[in-house]
């Protein structure tokens, strides 16, 4: 629990608590989703099988002992003795019979797996029993039907945990929305009133749902769905407009929410990335959390700091413990009161999957520390999966339990050998000739017992390269090993504390790396540095945030006093986060699910067969050397980015714009912010830019204003421009709320306005607040019709930036005045809403499209590319060239791109 790694690796561990809980986790994984028949199926087939196993072990017989030979391997002594036996039974031990300790070895053994084979078929039934009732209880019953029928209904239910803010990147600015699991108890239709107890998944919009906590009972109408296959909910109940709290939260409950609020409260005295970190890190509260902030640490391998989990149980645990020493109390009383501490700090951090598995695992060893009882990790583990998969069988489709009981068994099983390997503490040792007990204290030059009688080659005077006990040669009685024995002290070692810091997440890195790959399909090699680095800052920032949290309800002003320190702790992370991302290949793209499994095993067993040879290792590390050579010198020098004196950039934001003009060092015009904060913040600190004088917002669609949080992290923003006319009037007031919030300026221009920054010249040329709107053949197409048009001119060419404008405000544009640019920014995506003769007045020797990789719109439209290149235009898109630089070339203009970033 709190305890350092074993100082050696644990030689047997309870390996036969394994196979069970990986039985039990793969036929839930399996089971859930299944029918219910097919679970009870397989849970006879086990229980059947449970059964012969156990009475082919009552009935079978057990294995004859060799005659006149005991179980422990030495033969028995007669009634009848001579002087020589009982001289022999004096001074030494009868001699082992091999035939009689290997008959015990087996039998011992056969009995060992026939009872695991009968505890792997007990907890597979059981497994099996268990997700085919729960699937049962939610397939049928009222819930069940009306949510096929897509029914609306007026129900009680009882919250089971926080509501959980979900970001919509569709419709950017909308009214928040909530996803909160519960449990429907009452059901209202037109037919009655029914009780009913199943689970549900609420999902509901409102600034009332932020407030809630878990055990509260309220009454909702709405409408239920049928849920997803494999959740072992009844139905998914999509609520409409606020819901009628009915009872308070418990006290309990209502405790753990005032200590996350007063956490939550205490952290405004930070900068808004470090108040949002630390609640997380904390006790797992990430309702504030920076976008960025959370991609960094995802893209770093540092997302499991978000997550409550062993680390910060284990730091409660300790400090608990610590205390309770201080006060002179016994150990059992010390462990109690670290059970107790768990338990509390479980419940203000919420039953997440890598919690209840830290808990239940930490219990365990709570119960062995009061007890005096040996700790077996591992068996613990193995245990804690067992019963959770069988208690909560959904857990078995979650990620995160998979990452969390993975990287605990990477530390529990590598951890321990990896340090050894790397400490001095270990080369010590084994460079310490071994030596028997009994060696120890004979007088030199005694006779060595031996199992085989005695001889005169064992009379104790020896042999060259032989130890008076006739053992193996010594370690330096042969050149050889000497020279072995030299190479190893001529290695490197890292202290004790130092080899711990580099095993522990190097072991756990490891063990969830294929979780990674099934998952996202990728690999994190930046990841052990970064673990690396923040490990020093984790155990402070939680033990000052946990004190922050227990001081704020009853004074405030104290807690911000921890949570001062804490912030300088939780920056440090954020900083490694975001250094760590800017490195090369910090993630690498691998083929995602079963294939990507595969291919790493064979990586894996590739790698292994290399390291085996050293001569085949001097190639490898050479090659590996060069790639490292190739890719942090050769390619930043030979395609750096941004390009040597770039004019504009149009970043790879996916489906939507997002556009940064050059207007000085460090300066940089944004048009259109993409629908992603963390893509266009990413794609402003590639370009250094950290100083926007002007930003355009060209129409409010979520494709081109969601990003807007991205320009404003840590930059200043001198005005924003927008449409005079808010055809979407929500969006357009939540942009505004936004900017006043920060007080930046907001300007409707007419056309005709030009402002010169830098290299840059910007005119606006559309639309006129005189006109009126321009509708369309779309949903969206007055939206569209009122972009923000822009023509931008260097001293080298020009660039049409035409929003998304559609056919008819194109026609208008081209009506009003006739324009020429050497780049055209292609209206809308590329869709098939062109109009040819707008896109031959231009006369655009290239075209750029910013669009995402296979969007559901079909964009770019065949028909405009069509009639781009019949035009005589070059292509460039985002969604196979990444970002698209436009530079300045021998007194012209090219455009030069950066590839893709996966």
């Amino acid at each position: 629990m709190t305890d350092p790694l074993p100082s050696r690796p644990a030689k047997r561990h309870a390996w036969p608590l394994l196979l069970p809980a990986i039985a039990a986790w793969a036929c839930a994984l399996i089971l859930l989703g299944c029918s219910a028949r097919t679970g009870m199926s397989l849970a006879l087939v086990a229980a059947v099988g449970a059964v012969t196993v156990a009475w082919h072990t009552r009935s079978g017989r057990p294995y004859p002992r060799p005659r006149h030979v005991t179980t422990s391997g030495y033969r028995p002594f007669g009634r009848t003795t001579t002087p020589a036996s009982r001289f022999r039974r004096a001074e030494s031990p009868p001699p082992r019979s091999p035939r009689g300790a290997e008959a015990g070895r087996s039998s011992s053994g056969v009995a060992t797996w026939r009872g695991v084979i009968l505890a792997t078929l007990v907890c597979a039934a059981a497994a099996s029993g268990s997700v085919a009732l729960r699937v049962h209880a939610v397939t049928t019953g009222p819930v069940a039907e009306l949510a096929a029928t897509s029914a609306s209904v007026t129900a009680q239910i009882v919250l089971t945990d926080d509501p959980r803010r979900r970001s919509s990147r569709s419709i950017p600015f909308a009214q928040d929305s909530y996803v909160t699991p519960a449990t429907l108890t009452i059901l209202r239709t037109a037919e009655g009133r029914q009780a009913v107890n199943v689970p549900v998944t609420v999902f509901s919009s409102g600034p009332a749902w932020a407030r809630l906590l878990p055990s509260q009972h309220l009454e909702v109408t709405g409408r239920l769905a049928a849920p997803t296959a494999g959740n072992l909910v009844a139905a998914v109940f999509l609520v409409r407009g606020p819901p009628r709290v009915l009872t308070p939260p418990s006290q309990l409950q209502t405790a753990a929410g005032a200590l996350r609020s007063g956490l939550r409260s205490a952290a405004d005295v930070l900068p808004p990335d470090q108040r949002g970190l630390l609640p997380g890190l904390v006790v797992g509260d990430v309702s504030r959390m920076d976008p960025q902030v959370a991609a960094d640490l995802k893209e770093a391998g540092l997302n499991h700091l978000n997550a409550v989990s062993g680390a910060n149980l284990a730091i409660v645990a300790g400090a608990m413990l610590a205390l309770s020493r201080l006060f002179g109390f016994p150990l059992p009383v010390r462990a109690l009161l670290a059970a107790l501490s768990m338990l509390a700090f479980a419940v203000v951090a919420r039953p997440s999957p890598s919690v209840l598995r830290a808990l239940l695992m930490g219990l365990a060893a709570a119960v062995a520390l009061g007890t005096g009882r040996a700790r077996d990790g591992f068996a613990a583990l193995s245990a804690t999966v067992l019963l959770l998969v069988l208690f909560v069988p959904e857990l078995a489709r979650s990620y995160g339990f998979a990452l969390s009981v993975a990287a605990t068994a990477g530390i529990l099983l590598l951890a321990p050998r990896w340090r050894d390997r790397l400490s001095a503490a270990h080369q010590d040792e084994s460079d310490a000739p071994p030596q028997d007990s009994s060696a120890r204290q004979r007088p030199r030059g005694a006779a060595s017992p031996s199992l085989s009688g005695g001889g005169p080659e064992n009379d104790g005077r020896g042999s060259p390269g032989r130890d008076p006990g006739g053992g193996a040669a010594r370690r330096d009685g042969t050149p050889a090993e000497g020279r072995r024995r030299a190479e190893r002290r001529s290695r490197v070692r890292l202290p004790r504390w130092l080899a711990e810091a580099v095993a522990v997440p190097a072991a756990a890195q490891v063990a969830v790396t294929p979780v990674l790959v099934l998952m996202s399909g990728q690999l994190t090699p930046v990841a052990l540095v970064a673990n690396l680095l923040v490990a020093p800052a984790v155990a402070p920032a939680t033990l000052l945030g946990f004190g922050a949290a227990l001081v704020a309800p009853v004074w405030l002003d104290g807690a911000r006093l921890l949570v001062v320190p804490a912030g300088y702790a939780v920056g440090w992370i954020v900083a490694v986060a975001e250094w760590s991302v800017g490195l090369p290949f910090a993630t690498v793209p691998w083929p995602g699910g079963l294939p990507g499994l595969g291919l790493l095993a064979l990586a894996v067993a590739a790698g292994a067969l290399i390291l085996r040879r050293r001569a085949w290792r001097a190639v490898a590390l050479t090659a590996a050397g060069a790639a490292l050579v190739a890719v942090l010198v050769i390619r930043p020098i030979a395609m750096p980015w941004p390009p040597k004196g770039w004019l504009m950039v149009m970043c790879d934001v996916g489906q939507g714009d997002g556009i940064v003009i050059a207007a000085g060092p460090a300066r940089g015009i944004v048009v259109d912010t993409g629908p992603d904060p963390v893509a266009m913040d990413r794609c402003l600190r590639g370009l250094g830019v950290d100083d926007v004088p002007l930003l355009v917002l060209t129409h409010p669609h979520a494709d081109h204003v969601g990003g807007l949080a991205g320009v404003l992290r840590d930059r200043r923003v001198g005005a924003v421009v927008v449409s005079p006319q808010r055809a979407l009037a929500r969006a357009s007031a939540r942009v505004s709320g936004t900017l006043e919030g920060r007080r930046i300026p907001e300007w409707t221009v007419a056309p005709g306005t030009r402002w010169t920054f830098g290299p840059s010249e910007v005119t606006v040329l559309a639309p006129d607040p005189a006109t009126s709107e321009v509708n369309g053949q779309g949903e969206g197409s007055v939206i569209n019709n009122s972009s923000v048009v822009l023509h931008v001119r260097w001293r080298s060419g020009s660039v049409l930036l035409s929003g998304d404008l559609e056919t008819e405000a194109q026609e208008e544009l081209l009506r009003r005045s006739p324009i020429r640019a050497d780049i055209l920014k292609t209206p809308h995506h590329g869709s098939n809403r062109q109009s040819p003769a707008f896109l031959e007045a231009v006369g655009a020797r290239a075209a750029l499209i910013s669009v995402g990789k296979d969007n559901d719109y079909g964009h770019p439209a065949p028909s405009t590319l069509a009639l781009l290149r019949r035009l005589g235009a070059a292509i460039h898109r985002t969604d196979r060239s990444g970002d698209l630089a436009v530079v300045e070339r021998e007194g012209g203009m090219a455009v030069v791109s950066r590839g893709p970033a996966h």
